[in-house]
Parts: structure tokens; sequence; C-alpha cells
């Protein structure tokens, strides 16, 4: 085959980030002179994230709809347009083999400009329920990789293929047990951790369920510690009530930069319900609590939750209840072995492995003419 030229277009958050930089490195390993080109929506995490891993990227002005206030929208339709613009330009210019979209508002503009082009596109959906986007290109797609059973509610079946989510293979490839993990990060390695980390940015519900708990007391008089990141923008916040209570079973940070090794610490995981997230998860069978984001588009976050809940491979508390009945969650669960094991062993059998060679085998076959 000659070198191949991969246009790979999404992100917004690291659940949109890390498939598309564990598909570009999966290209890479079968094909070491393909040529790779991002594209990215300005000013998102992308932006930083992509070139720190060594490939290239071009950003758009695309913004998302303002649900809330209609008339910020304005500014919005236009930096569509000069986006839809900038991304025909681009494959023009380009000429890709293939373009592939993870999701995330570059996603659209770039996949539209290629098969406008005439470039064959694959779609990555990361969720159980698809985002809009992703149900307009669909119909032109000539692939579509999914982690989840049942999207053909939503999608032309004869083009699905069940491939899972890309993970970064680092957490994969952690080698020191959960015992010698707890006590790398300073915890006694013969108690339970639960592990509280709401996605790359935070999640306020979860922080304002854990400093009730430890204003309360209660979270200084479980039986379990916690491993707590809070994220960057309630760090203070959160940082005021560490430091007014001092709860000695409880360790706060802004951000964990090791996931590898403080997933494998961890005896039960509370998380937002992020693609990402629960494809890591399942891989490592990690019991956990899922709670829903409610700030998504197409409430996807609830789909995913639930497609795990339903089969009992999580727990799941609505972001609403969380505040009530987050903390009693996490007490009856953290010390029950049985239903934690239970939970392991429910979420590992849903986990699909070598999600990045498989889209590679559908983007060969489609490059191939097949």
């Amino acid at each position: 085959m000659k070198d191949m030229k991969v246009l790979i277009s999404g992100g917004g958050t690291g659940g949109h980030i890390f498939p598309a930089l564990s598909i570009a490195a999966a290209i890479e390993r079968r094909h070491p002179d393909a040529e790779i080109l991002f594209v990215g929506a300005e000013g998102r995490m992308e932006m930083e994230r992509v070139p720190a891993a060594g490939y290239r990227i071009v950003g758009l002005p695309v913004s998302g709809f303002d649900r809330k206030r209609l008339w910020r929208n304005f500014k919005v339709l236009f930096r569509l347009w000069k986006s839809i613009r900038r991304a025909r330009k681009l494959v023009a210019d380009f000429k890709p083999d293939i373009a592939v979209g993870v999701g995330g508002y570059a996603s659209g503009p770039t996949l539209k400009a290629a098969q406008r082009a005439g470039v064959p596109t694959l779609l990555q959906e990361q969720n159980s329920y698809p985002g809009v986007t992703n149900k307009l290109l669909a119909p032109r797609a000539a692939a579509i990789c999914v982690a989840y059973p049942g999207t053909e509610r939503f999608f032309p079946s004869e083009k699905i293929v069940l491939t899972g989510n890309p993970v970064r293979p680092a957490l994969l490839a952690y080698g020191a047990s959960q015992a010698e993990a707890k006590a790398a990060l300073g915890f006694d390695p013969s108690r339970p951790l639960v592990l509280v980390v709401g996605g790359s940015l935070g999640a306020r519900t979860l922080n304002s369920a854990i400093i009730s708990a430890i204003e309360s007391g209660k979270a200084q008089k479980a039986p379990f510690m916690l491993m707590w990141q809070t994220g960057k923008a309630d760090h203070e916040r959160c940082q005021s009530t560490m430091e007014a209570c001092r709860p000695a079973n409880v360790r706060a940070s802004a951000f964990i930069s090791d996931m590898a090794q403080a997933y494998r610490a961890a005896d039960l995981v509370v998380a937002r319900a992020g693609a990402g997230t629960i494809s890591e998860l399942e891989l490592l069978g990690k019991p956990v609590i899922l709670v829903p984001s409610p700030n998504v588009a197409e409430d996807h976050q609830r789909h995913n939750a639930e497609a795990l809940s339903t089969r009992g491979a999580a727990v799941m508390v609505l972001d609403a209840d969380a505040a009530v009945s987050l903390w009693p969650e996490i007490e009856r669960l953290a010390s029950d072995k049985d239903a934690l094991a239970g939970l392991g062993a429910n979420i590992a059998a849903m986990a699909l492995r070598e999600s990045d060679e498989k889209i590679v085998d559908q983007i060969d076959r489609i490059v191939n003419g097949n």
C-alpha cells in the first residue's frame, strides 16, 4: 500500500482526544510512513494535547450551540460558516485517503467537507446514544465503529462495526500489584481505597458530595480511604474543606497525572459516565459508581451508565440525587468485597479489547477499496 494520508478530526474532552491519539498510534504501528493530520477546535484541549503527543493539528473556529441563550448562536453560526470554508480548503490541500471523525465540535465540518470531496469517511462513535453530528454524517460514511450493541436504531446496520473504544495504552501496561500501587501513593495497602474522579476537568457535583461527607465527619469515620481528583476549576473550594477539616484518610489533588497507578490502587471508582472512562473501567474490571453528567448533548452519559447498570456492571446515581445518595452508596459498597467482586466481574465481561487495531482494520479495508 502507498503511504496513507489520514485526517483525524474531533476533540473537546479527553473522552474524544484519547481515542483519536490511540487510533493514530495504531495507524503508525502498522504504517510507519503514514501521514496523519489532526483537525480540532480552536481553544479546546486537543490544541495542546495533540502536539504534545507529536502530531500536527489545525484548528477550526467552530464552537457548540448555546441551548440556553439562543441569541448567542449568531456568533456560533458565523464560526460554523468559517469552519466549513476552512475545512473544505484543508481537505483540498491535504488530499487525505480517508477522514476519521471521533466526535467533538470540529468533526462535523471536517467530515462533511471530506464527504463532499469524495473522500471516504469513518466515524468512531463512543457513546451508547450517538450525538447529532454522527447521525447526520452516518448515511455517507463508509464505516461506523461503535462501542455498544444496539446502535442499529441510529445508524445504517450494514455500516456498523462493533470495535469498542480505544483507550490509553499506559493504563493496560501498568505492572505493579494493587498493594504496591496503594503503598506508592501513600495509602495503607490493607484498607479499601475509593477513587473519586470527575474526568479531566473535574465534576462539581461529585466534589460537593465529598465536601459534605468531610464537613459532617462521615468521611473521617469511614473504614476506607479516599483518593479525590477535584479538577482545577473547583480545587480551591475543595482544598479549603481539606485544610479546615484535615481528614487523615482523604487525599485531594487538582489532577492525577498517573491514572494507571490510581486505577490499579482503587477498590472502587466513583466517576462520570463518559464513554472513554467507561471503556477504561471495563478493560480494567473496576467496580464503579457512575454519576452521569446532565450537561452533555442528548443526555448521552445517562444512556452510557444505564447500559452498564442494567447489566449489574455498575451502580448509577443520578446527578440530581448525588447530594443525598452518593455518599451512602460509597459507604455501602466500599467495604462489601462480594458486591465489589460481582461488579468487577460484570463490567470486565463487557470489555472489547484491541479496539484501536480493529478500527485500523476498517481503515485499511476502506482505503484498499474492499
